[in-house]
């Protein structure tokens, strides 16, 4: 890949797009993964306003390297701005006054289903904050997702950092993410922490989540759009299942919204 052709295209898009949004800026949570670190220093390259934000909740261990990231950046960007945003207390009503209300006291439910449902309303919440800040300054919010997460095994919550306005990155892997950090100066701690979505209190990586890498990932999507006809050993089976498992249960985040069309005669 030729990175700084990449880079360069990158910018020039997110810039056009501004401009053509009449908006004043972008809008973006910084978690201290890869992805927002490559996706935040994009935009600051535009030399437009750019908000950052970190939004701790569920005590991530994410947030450390995010302000490490938010000081790198805020050092060499002028453009950027720093806000931080501590979502633990309003989680912590959420969670009182939904999920242990009377109305979900129901012996049927299932203790992983309630554990996935705060784990996705931290997401939400996150993506509340960044679309009330892009509101008051007049910005986009700018998605971080690459391509393994959004079209692969749409491993990311639906309406959480799933809702955006623009997606710069999600037509590049995973890997050509880290080559694109590698050449924009990403912090090294950053390049080589364990990838999480930083939704738990116990830190659960994607890797355990998923129960494949990145770079198994990307394999496997490679070989189904290839089509790719050789024997595969039991691990690549393995990984063929996880990915085609998480591709289809996800279609519906993956796939654009149904929309029920209305017979012509019945109108």
């Amino acid at each position: 890949m030729k990175t700084e052709n990449v880079i360069t295209h990158i910018v020039v898009w997110l810039t056009q797009y501004l401009e053509k949004s009449k908006c004043n800026g972008f809008v973006i949570g910084v978690s201290g993964g890869i992805d927002s670190a490559v996706t935040s220093i994009l935009c600051a390259k535009t030399g437009k306003p750019v908000t950052v934000l970190t939004l701790p909740i569920q005590g991530n261990s994410g947030n450390v390297l995010a302000c490490k990231h938010v000081e790198w950046l805020t050092s060499n960007f002028k453009n950027v701005y720093y806000q931080y945003a501590d979502l633990e207390g309003t989680f912590e009503n959420l969670e009182y006054d939904v999920i242990n209300s009377s109305c979900l006291r129901n012996p049927n439910l299932i203790e992983d289903r309630i554990d996935l449902a705060k784990a996705n309303s931290c997401s939400r919440l996150r993506m509340v904050a960044l679309y009330f800040t892009a509101t008051v300054t007049n910005s986009i919010v700018v998605g971080t997702g690459n391509k393994v997460e959004d079209f692969g095994v749409g491993f990311y919550t639906k309406y959480g950092d799933g809702g955006v306005d623009v997606s710069p990155i999600a037509d590049l892997m995973k890997s050509e993410v880290y080559e694109l950090g590698q050449e924009l100066g990403v912090l090294e701690e950053i390049m080589n922490a364990p990838p999480t979505d930083g939704l738990w209190d116990d830190y659960r990586t994607d890797e355990s989540q998923i129960g494949a890498t990145y770079p198994e990932l990307e394999w496997a999507m490679y070989y189904i759009n290839m089509g790719q006809p050789h024997e595969l050993n039991e691990r690549q089976k393995e990984i063929l299942n996880i990915y085609i498992k998480f591709h289809e249960q996800n279609r519906h985040k993956i796939d654009p919204i149904p929309v029920c069309e209305i017979p012509k005669e019945l109108k």
